[in-house]
């Protein structure tokens, strides 16, 4: 079974579009196994019932933003290892930095295609 087969991820955006974009990603690239949520509270509470390989997260959500969801995995025992992945159509030096000391193991600017997606989680997760 291949790495692309096996990984689990979270997509997590407030925005069903965007959502929908990541997933299509993920479907061309061969990542069958995701499940999304539409806020970072909800997806929090999701992943430490059920934990995955790797997130990939929008940074601006209303009550709390993708790095306030970093900040929480990084914090707990079980899944602090989880891989991240910061999406954001505003890679402002100050939120890439902040992310960085946070733990985030990569960034994707919007708007992206297939290849960049790809590209962004193989950084992260090795060769799919």
């Amino acid at each position: 079974m291949s790495l692309k087969e096996k990984l689990h991820v979270l997509v997590v955006d407030d925005m069903s579009t965007s959502r929908g974009l990541i997933t299509q990603a993920l479907d061309v690239i061969g990542i069958k196994n995701y499940r999304t949520e539409a806020d970072a509270e909800t997806a929090w509470q999701g992943l430490v019932a059920k934990p995955v390989h790797l997130v990939i997260s929008d940074y601006n959500m209303p009550r709390k933003n993708g790095l306030e969801l970093l900040a929480a995995i990084r914090s707990h025992q079980h899944i602090s290892r989880t891989g991240f992945i910061l999406i954001t159509g505003r890679p402002e030096q100050e939120i890439i930095d902040q992310g960085m000391k946070l733990g985030m193991n990569n960034y994707l600017k919007k708007p992206f295609d297939v290849a960049q997606m790809k590209a962004c989680i193989e950084r992260v997760v090795g060769r799919l």
